[in-house]
């Protein structure tokens, strides 16, 4: 922005270079939209004001992020931890995450009282029997996104895909939401056993999610055959040995025109 402010005239070269992310694939537009343009003094002057308030919120957030770590300093161990144990959370991300929560999770009975207090567990909303909806409760209004934001993250790790697998499953049986929501209700309970026990990330399932046995396949006379070519043989004079009801109606033919 300060190069568009800067100048009177704009150079494609400098342009380009200005051109970050997704945006690098409309290249080519932006440069056509802004060719032989200038810019008006109203314009000038509004577009100073929303680059001096950039600088402003990004000035704002870098000192709370400061206070945050000095605050956070005595329990840097577990935010390092959680950061290195789970994948989609960072040192900052693990460093709000306590913040909310605290480091002491004795004070909650179970991961899923733990889960229920931040608003990631099923409402119990029932009525002469029938459920009347089973949407998240509104706790959490400030740990939840940050929750679904390490989520969105995690479902796309390739070096630890295990969230990755399970969002997959999920999604094709409830949808991106719910399984999203699903996933930041795993993480959170992962992080209540972790930061309760010191232990590292290593769920009872992670093996056979992430392993998964080669499922059999059941034997037809095309597998058969497939899998005998395959192997070089020539299956063209092969004859097809009659099962055993068959070879009785074959026996009591030949005794019958004896």
């Amino acid at each position: 922005m300060k190069h568009v402010l800067s100048s009177e005239v704009f150079s494609d070269k400098d342009i380009e270079k200005l051109i970050r992310g997704t945006a690098k694939k409309k290249t080519d537009l932006i440069l056509e939209s802004i060719r032989d343009s200038r810019i008006e003094t109203g314009q000038r002057f509004k577009m100073g004001e929303v680059s001096n308030h950039l600088v402003y919120l990004e000035h704002s957030i870098l000192k709370t992020e400061i206070e945050l770590y000095t605050r956070v300093a005595p329990f840097m161990n577990i935010v390092s931890h959680l950061a290195n144990q789970l994948p989609g959370v960072t040192e900052l991300s693990a460093a709000l995450i306590l913040a909310e929560t605290g480091v002491d999770m004795s004070v909650f009975e179970s991961d899923k009282h733990f889960c229920s207090w931040a608003g990631l567990a099923p409402t119990n909303d029932q009525s002469a029997g029938k459920k009347k909806s089973v949407r998240i409760s509104k706790a959490g209004q400030f740990l939840k996104p940050l929750l679904v934001q390490c989520a969105l993250s995690a479902v796309k790790s390739k070096k630890q895909p295990y969230f990755a697998i399970k969002y997959q499953k999920l999604k094709r049986r409830r949808g991106h939401k719910k399984a999203i929501i699903a996933i930041a209700r795993m993480m959170l309970a992962c992080i209540y056993h972790i930061v309760l026990t010191g232990e590292v990330f290593n769920p009872s399932d992670l093996k056979p999610v992430c392993e998964p046995s080669p499922k059999k396949q059941a034997l037809s006379d095309e597998t058969v055959f497939a899998y005998l070519t395959a192997q070089g043989y020539d299956v063209s004079s092969l004859k097809k040995i009659p099962t055993t009801a068959d070879s009785s109606v074959i026996v009591s033919t030949v005794i019958n025109s004896v």
